[in-house]
């Protein structure tokens, strides 16, 4: 069985340094890790045209390059760039279901949407997160081929066991809780303005916002409370996530949320807001507290309860994932 994995969000850095980048990385790394027969796609030609319309070139295009490399299965790791003529069995990776769900928020371009959708209906096989996810597909876009596949944390996050000599750079206070995503530009479903501000008013320690920022994401710094670190290598961002006292994570939608899972593996507690998909993933972890969504200060109680506290994470690796992963190329093929 041969797979053919499109990876050309690893291309844009506006999507390789997003959860959903390092979803296709490691995704790819650990199927090599366990020997899958795989192509990897990348730097495709394709003919110049408008953003807004560049995916209609998928149509034709993603399904002939899959058989060209001689795939069996193409793997589309997101709903962009998908495909309604796959032309071999066809896998999407479905990471949530977001703009459905606040579509007076996200839904600005109908007919690319509306492609993209067509196309995860008429896939062969979804994958999904969480089960949280699962229930949403269902009943939004009345789908049954699922697969569940929780995702796990990058092999370089491990503790750190003298983080701050990684972080030298950074100027960073003595204690801090920690957020990690992107900032260019903010999501308004990710809860950091509130927290922001709360944190800002307050005597507790200061928020360290990690990631790339624009304009709009430095506005929510404030010196001496509010810290932008920016964009961080793979070895910082492991000494963070061991340096802070807790992470926190205000979101109101996360599809699996992958940073409280990378702290844990870091020995960082976790404070986040009460989501289902989080309550499936990490209610049992004492070393997690949720809380009721949009409650900043009692977030930070939290993470001030749970700082200094060990904490451990569910051991679950990327091989694991591209094993989980391959259990589903072949149920598509059968």
């Amino acid at each position: 069985m041969r797979v053919a994995l499109d990876l050309r969000v690893l291309d844009d850095p506006a999507t390789a340094e997003r959860g959903l980048g390092r979803y296709a990385k490691e995704l790819a790394a650990g199927l090599r890790e366990v020997g899958a027969d795989v192509t990897e796609l990348r730097g495709l030609r394709r003919p110049p045209a408008p953003a807004r319309v560049a995916e209609l070139w998928e149509q034709p295009l993603l399904g002939r390059d899959a058989r060209a490399a001689g795939a069996d299965v193409l793997h589309s790791p997101s709903v962009e760039r998908t495909t309604l003529r796959p032309r071999v069995r066809y896998v999407v990776t479905l990471h949530d279901l977001v703009p459905l769900k606040h579509p007076e928020r996200y839904l600005r371009t109908g007919l690319k949407h509306r492609l993209r959708y067509a196309a995860i209906r008429r896939a062969t096989r979804v994958i999904v997160p969480a089960a949280a996810v699962a229930d949403d597909a269902r009943r939004l876009l009345g789908l049954e081929r699922l697969d569940v596949v929780p995702y796990a944390p990058a092999d370089f996050l491990r503790p750190v066991a003298d983080p701050r000599g990684a972080l030298g750079r950074l100027k960073l206070p003595q204690r801090f809780l920690l957020w990690v995503g992107g900032l260019d530009p903010p999501d308004a479903r990710k809860g950091l303005a509130p927290l922001a501000r709360a944190v800002a008013a307050g005597d507790g320690p200061p928020l360290v916002l990690a990631g790339r920022h624009d304009e709009h994401g430095a506005r929510l710094g404030t010196p001496g409370r509010v810290v932008l670190a920016g964009r961080v290598s793979d070895a910082e961002l492991a000494a963070l996530y061991s340096a802070a006292d807790a992470l926190v994570l205000p979101s109101e939608e996360e599809g699996f949320g992958l940073t409280p899972h990378e702290a844990l593996a870091c020995g960082t507690p976790v404070a986040a807001y009460d989501l289902p998909v989080l309550r499936e993933t990490l209610a049992d972890n004492p070393a997690v507290r949720l809380v009721a969504p949009g409650e900043p200060q009692a977030l930070l109680a939290a993470a001030a309860e749970l700082a200094g506290r060990p904490a451990s994470g569910a051991g679950r690796t990327w091989a694991d994932v591209a094993r989980d992963t391959i259990a589903v190329y072949e149920r598509a093929l059968s």
